[in-house]
């Protein structure tokens, strides 16, 4: 059960009060996430999600309200957050920064279907088009520097082939990213097929932009493919691979530059999550009793990668 702050009943109907949403009939933890607690409400007038912030840099948390207010403003399948009656959504409760959501609807795909994907291209397509206008800056933290300061720290956890590897490719990113002036936006960062809702085919909404930030368009489309395209033994799957690309290039084109690095950014984030899976086993576990993800996945992806490329890149649908 991700609920690491326990609430009472009496805690959340005072915490409403602030709110134009009614008074709250129903209180329930909800199982799953790894950082946050998370609790569904049901008011007497609708269906919330109340989120508790256990770790990061709250600080920063103004910048996710922005986000979130800006993407649902463009209207894209976003919740955004839910403010008071003086207009702010970020608050307190049980000494934790605590948002409030309207609960999208749907469940998180485990083999995403080709209507599916397609659904997710065409949304993170449109995302990243108004995302080049989002005025909020946050970097990205998990990008190139982040790879080249943090890789040193788990190679003597790994055997020498892999720490062989590990230390070329950041060397080819190095090299491939140097001079690429790729274009720049508001990220998700994080969008795995666990962090969307669908309603059958309908993307319902996404979800947990707690690792959103601005940088390159290039490395969010990466991570999802890596996700949402990859199969057991890492090859890219055509079918779901054209799914997504097709319609998000139909949204948003690709520029030649971005084209020519596609491959190097799929390798690129292959390695930012096998090097953060690592650091959670060896380096700095999580502050809750949690199993971590496995790294191999990730390996398994980056070495796929390297041995096949990509698949060619469909053409934008007109």
């Amino acid at each position: 059960m991700a609920v690491f702050t326990p609430l009472s009943d009496a805690q959340v109907a005072t915490f409403l009060e602030k709110f134009d949403v009614g008074a709250l009939r129903r209180l329930q933890g909800v199982a799953g996430g790894t950082e946050n607690s998370t609790f569904f409400v049901t008011t007497e007038q609708r269906e919330l999600v109340l989120t508790l912030f256990e770790q990061g840099e709250h600080e920063e948390l103004p910048f996710f309200v922005e986000l979130l207010d800006y993407f649902d403003e463009h209207r894209l399948p976003v919740a955004g957050p839910v403010h008071d009656r003086d207009g702010i959504a970020l608050h307190s409760l049980a000494g934790k920064p605590a948002l409030l959501f309207p609960r999208l609807p749907g469940q998180h795909p485990s083999a995403p279907n080709l209507a599916q994907c397609e659904a997710l291209g065409e949304a993170l397509g449109q995302m990243h088009l108004v995302a080049q206008r989002f005025p909020g800056h946050r970097p990205n933290p998990r990008d190139l520097h982040w790879l080249q300061a943090m890789h040193h720290k788990v190679l003597a956890y790994l055997a020498p082939d892999d720490q062989a590897l590990m230390k070329y490719e950041v060397e080819e990113y190095e090299s491939a990213f140097a001079d690429a002036e790729l274009p720049q936006g508001a990220l998700h960062g994080d969008l795995f097929r666990d962090n969307t809702l669908y309603d059958g085919d309908r993307l319902g909404g996404i979800i947990d932009f707690y690792n959103g930030c601005t940088g390159d368009l290039l490395f969010d489309l990466a991570i999802v493919i890596n996700d949402w395209a990859s199969q057991e033994d890492g090859a890219l799957d055509p079918a779901r691979y054209a799914a997504i690309l097709g319609s998000y290039l139909a949204k948003r084109p690709l520029t030649p530059i971005e084209r020519e690095r596609w491959p190097m950014m799929l390798r690129l984030t292959a390695l930012r999550y096998w090097l953060s899976r690592l650091l959670v086993v060896y380096v700095d576990p999580p502050a809750h009793d949690l199993t971590p993800h496995d790294p191999e996945r990730f390996k398994t992806i980056l070495k796929a990668r390297i041995a096949l490329g990509a698949l060619p890149l469909p053409e934008a649908r007109p």
